[in-house]
């Protein structure tokens, strides 16, 4: 194919891949992360959460799997090849919590939702998009450089499995593949199998899709005449790159994230087609309109400062199982437990 297409083209192909897997999973298995905490917080059930540890599992499971293979050198993801920063893990991820409650989605889930026909998610992807450029290369990235300087690892990956070894010489991706196998174990247990069957198939597949972009833009980068960096899916600064790429695609290249975006943009389509579930929706009420776009302003900043949002770092971070990870995982929840608290408990309520 390398004598059709461009690398860029290629690996945009695999995002756009990978993105449809996880747009028919968002809307045919109802893989979502905000929904998946009020289920929890105040609907009493764990089942769309037990859903996200078994797509971290196997996404874990098949990342180490596939790096066992030479089919991924986990030193070269964005995740690992930056030393951790914790303050930033945490208050972006809190920024970024706090801001999906407020929003009603993270960038995963507006993407989700505008393929559904909601037009409120139109605008909270167009907020995401430009306020994480605005933070990443625009009037505030030179503050958040000074106040969270991420630096490229001297010697080992960021990584935990990596950790492990070089303390314990465990062995690389056998720990990688034991822990996710713990999670992936955890998450489907003490639960009726017959109950189990649509999360386990659709966690799953969302999980796939992670290790999936990790192997194909690996694979182009090995055969192809560019340098492509290997990457997986993340929603905040990609949606801002798909603006971009909108407005000048005649003098930029098309990119794994532009790939990304459209593709979950044409699974949710597709899905909500089949479920019938399409239809357009606008906002009526000025207070929500003006909660969501400073929820989706919190998003695309937070996502920036946290260096990957509740995919970039829930899922494709935790692929690799990053440090960073489960500190920003843990900051998305208590952040989106806070905003979620005052919204329907009603404790000083925006208005």
């Amino acid at each position: 194919m390398t004598a059709y297409f461009s690398d860029a083209v290629l690996v945009a192909m695999v995002g756009a891949a990978g993105g449809l897997l996880l747009g028919l999973a968002a809307r045919f298995g109802r893989f979502c992360t905000l929904g998946a905490l009020e289920d929890f917080f105040y609907g009493g059930s764990a089942l769309r959460l037990r859903m996200w540890g078994i797509a971290i599992g196997v996404a874990i499971v098949s990342s180490f799997g596939a790096a066992a293979l030479g089919l991924i050198d986990l030193s070269t993801t964005a995740y690992l090849s930056q030393s951790l920063n914790i303050p930033a893990s945490i208050i972006g991820g809190l920024m970024f919590g706090y801001g999906m409650a407020l929003a009603g989605n993270c960038g995963f889930g507006a993407l989700a939702r505008l393929g559904g026909g909601d037009l409120r998610s139109f605008v909270i992807v167009l907020v995401i998009g430009l306020s994480a450029y605005i933070a990443m290369s625009g009037p505030l990235a030179q503050l958040r450089v000074t106040a969270f300087p991420h630096y490229p690892v001297p010697d080992a990956p960021a990584g935990i499995a990596h950790w492990i070894n070089s303390t314990f010489g465990a062995g690389t991706y056998l720990t990688g593949i034991m822990i996710g196998g713990l999670i992936l174990a955890g998450s489907i247990t003490s639960r009726n199998l017959q109950e189990m069957r649509k999360p386990l198939f659709w966690g799953a597949v969302v999980g796939i899709a992670i290790t999936s972009g990790w192997v194909g833009s690996t694979h182009i980068d090995r055969i192809g005449f560019e340098a492509i960096s290997a990457a997986s899916h993340t929603f905040s600064a990609p949606l801002g790159e798909t603006m971009l790429y909108a407005m000048t695609a005649s003098a930029r290249s098309v990119s794994f994230g532009v790939g990304s975006v459209f593709g979950v943009l044409i699974g949710a389509f597709i899905g909500s087609l089949f479920k019938g579930h399409f239809r357009w929706e606008a906002c009526d009420d000025p207070r929500e309109l003006r909660r969501q776009i400073l929820g989706g302003a919190l998003l695309g900043i937070g996502a920036v400062i946290a260096m990957g949002c509740s995919v970039g770092q829930g899922l494709s971070a935790f692929s690799v199982l990053a440090m960073s990870a489960p500190i920003t995982l843990c900051a998305i929840v208590v952040g989106a437990y806070v905003g979620l608290r005052q919204l329907i408990e009603g404790f000083a309520s925006p208005s």
